[in-house]
């Protein structure tokens, strides 16, 4: 039987205790500086790699391990905490009277993940749309296209194309479905009330 690995053996293990008072140190010596008029401290490589081991153990995560640009998802991930770390409240109160710097930033990379997620989805769509509107013979236009390997290659593409935007028309209208019926809900909720 294998044997179970630890939590603080695993790569992307970030101690929350550390983590949290290494911020809540940077973010007092910035507001320091920022009031008496400096430039911003820079952040330390223990803040830095932590975020590395929160956008990078993020990206394992079910939802999000299986596109092709999670490279870009972590580093997209990695900058908005970069920013955001000026915007950590040392103050803020959370249930057990400690600072959480860990959620909060894994918020932060959670929203970035999903920006980039729908960028590269209006990419696709983008592409899409330009391959449906020009004329697909034109981009296999060196290639004879009476043999009949091309004109199957060009029968499968027509048909992906045309699958996808099915699929998606199929998902705007089961969307726009369900927020009927959550206004629907609503409207009987209100009236009874």
């Amino acid at each position: 039987m294998p044997e179970k690995i630890k939590p603080r053996d695993k790569p992307h293990y970030v101690n929350n205790r550390d983590f949290s008072y290494a911020v809540v140190d940077y973010v007092t010596q910035a507001n320091a500086a920022k009031e008496a008029g400096k430039k911003n401290p820079v952040v330390p490589d223990y803040i830095a790699i932590c975020f590395m081991k929160i956008c990078e153990g993020l990206s394992h995560k079910p939802n999000f391990v299986r596109y092709t640009y999670r490279d870009e998802m972590v580093m997209d991930g990695v900058e908005n905490c970069l920013k955001a770390i000026y915007n950590y409240r040392i103050d803020a109160s959370t249930r057990t009277g400690k600072p959480n710097a860990f959620s909060y930033f894994t918020q932060i990379a959670y929203f970035a993940f999903i920006r980039r997620i729908v960028k590269e989805k209006k990419q696709a769509d983008i592409k899409f749309k330009f391959m449906e509107q020009a004329n697909i013979e034109e981009f296999v236009s060196a290639i004879d296209m009476n043999s009949p390997i091309d004109q199957s290659f060009l029968d499968t593409l027509r048909e992906k194309i045309s699958k996808i935007q099915e699929v998606d028309k199929q998902v705007k209208e089961f969307a726009k479905e369900e927020k009927e019926k959550k206004k629907k809900g609503l409207e009987l909720v209100m009236e009874y009330a």
